[in-house]
């Protein structure tokens, strides 16, 4: 059954779902999850969202570590989200540095463009892009997306730069985000 891209709530990664660090995740060691995002995508899953990622992984270009490292993250992510009863659809990421001018690093859209391709949606318009930092929203407004920008990972610091989010709904966390949109999607 095709989704509708309402239906579609599009996560950044690293400060989102997981712990951030300055010093980047190199190891499925450093991947330390956030538990209460975890049953977040869980929630969204059993109401009927589909849930895809789209992140930077910019450390992969810089040699810190390699793609099989970032798909055995991956793999834990998915096995986690699936024991709390959730799916995700789609992960797509960017290996590149900053310098490597490529159209999938965000702010550009491309990482979004792949979802919305591996998907079959004829547009994300009304889509949901949950981020912690400004160019997390960026991407997301460039395809129609409603920006959720989140207090974890960098959040906390876009959100007192306060550039570019007049148009943002700001949350706690992704769980604070999921009951809102839960709620307000059943009420």
């Amino acid at each position: 059954m095709p989704i509708s891209p309402e239906q579609l709530v599009i996560l950044d990664r690293d400060g989102v779902i997981n712990q951030d660090s300055d010093a980047y995740i190199k190891s499925l060691e450093e991947w330390l999850p956030y538990p209460s995002s975890i049953h977040a995508i869980a929630k969204l899953s059993q109401a009927g969202y589909t849930v895809a990622i789209a992140t930077n992984q910019s450390g992969i270009g810089r040699g810190y570590y390699d793609a099989g490292v970032l798909g055995q993250m991956h793999d834990r992510l998915n096995a986690l989200v699936n024991a709390a009863g959730g799916t995700i659809a789609h992960i797509a990421y960017c290996p590149h540095g900053p310098a490597d001018d490529c159209e999938c690093r965000k702010p550009l859209p491309g990482l979004l463009h792949d979802i919305q391709r591996a998907l079959s949606l004829s547009s994300l318009s009304g889509s949901w892009m949950v981020g912690d930092s400004l160019r997390d929203l960026q991407a997301g407004e460039a395809c129609g997306c409603q920006s959720v920008l989140v207090k974890t990972g960098k959040g906390e610091k876009t959100l007192t730069k306060g550039v570019g989010l007049e148009n943002a709904h700001v949350y706690t966390d992704l769980a604070e985000f999921v009951d809102w949109l839960l709620s307000r999607s059943s009420g």
